[in-house]
């Protein structure tokens, strides 16, 4: 049976991360960020963790409002909808409160935007549950803004970029059937640029390369000149590349006929 999701490094952070929080000492703050580029793995690493420890998870869309966000957490932990955001706000912390699960708020950078960030706040004072931030690069310096939630954070977790250890769990997943040559791997991951998500679709695309020579082995040859997804958009083509070379058009020559000089009469 080929696996769904590979153990990769940015999995055991996470994990490490919501276990550091779950078993902090009376006192210390309960909330956290688990923080890097997209594409890095986090939203997988959030689904192993949220299985890890019964977690409950809720993805943030950029659309969101503060009384949405209340509804959707409220609908994650199985409560029934409550009139007005502080309503909601005092059944979510309850909740928490008495179970004691992390709340993991992915595509946390959205919170940022339209101040719902306060309201994640209000329900981790409610609860003192743990309560942790997945989001993009710069979660940590933007939270700078709101000091009693920047100040309320027991750990900043950065993601870690995909290497060669990762690539090699990636490969039975996304390349399964054939074999991924070590120089191969090796030119896969340093094109990709940390990136999770472009690792795995090199590595597919060298699977349908190799499918459909009828090759097991997949390799630095096979691949030849063909172009890594590196994350760069392909090069502005010009039009006038594609049009036809226009052919300059044969001229017959022309023929000018002497024109006869008439003798003068002799005297």
């Amino acid at each position: 049976m080929i696996p769904s999701i590979a153990p990769l490094r940015n999995v055991a952070a996470l994990i490490g991360l919501v276990e550091r929080v779950q078993t902090r000492a009376f006192g210390l703050p309960g909330m956290a960020t688990f923080y890097g580029p997209s594409g890095w793995g986090k939203t997988t690493a959030v689904t192993v963790a949220a299985n890890e420890y019964q977690a409950h998870v809720v993805q943030v869309k950029d659309c969101w409002t503060p009384t949405y966000l209340a509804q959707a957490i409220l609908r994650e932990i199985g409560l029934p909808p409550q009139r007005g955001v502080a309503a909601m706000v005092d059944a979510i912390g309850a909740q928490l409160a008495r179970s004691d699960r992390p709340l993991i708020i992915d595509d946390a950078q959205y919170l940022l935007r339209k101040r719902m960030v306060e309201l994640a706040r209000d329900i981790y004072e409610s609860s003192q549950a743990p309560v942790i931030l997945v989001g993009e690069e710069k979660l940590p310096q933007d939270l700078t803004r709101w000091e009693n939630i920047h100040n309320r954070q027991l750990a900043w977790e950065p993601a870690l970029a995909c290497n060669l250890s990762d690539a090699e769990k990636l490969a039975p997943i996304y390349a399964a059937g054939v074999d991924v040559a070590p120089d191969l791997l090796a030119a896969i991951v340093a094109a990709s640029g940390g990136s999770i998500r472009r690792v795995s679709t090199n590595l597919a695309r060298a699977k349908e390369l190799a499918m459909g020579r009828g090759r097991r082995l997949a390799d630095l040859e096979l691949w030849g000149n063909r172009v890594f997804d590196t994350g760069q958009p392909p090069a502005v083509r010009r039009v006038d590349d594609f049009r036809p070379v226009a052919r300059p058009e044969k001229r017959e020559d022309t023929v000018v006929p002497l024109t006869k000089v008439a003798k003068e009469p002799r005297e």
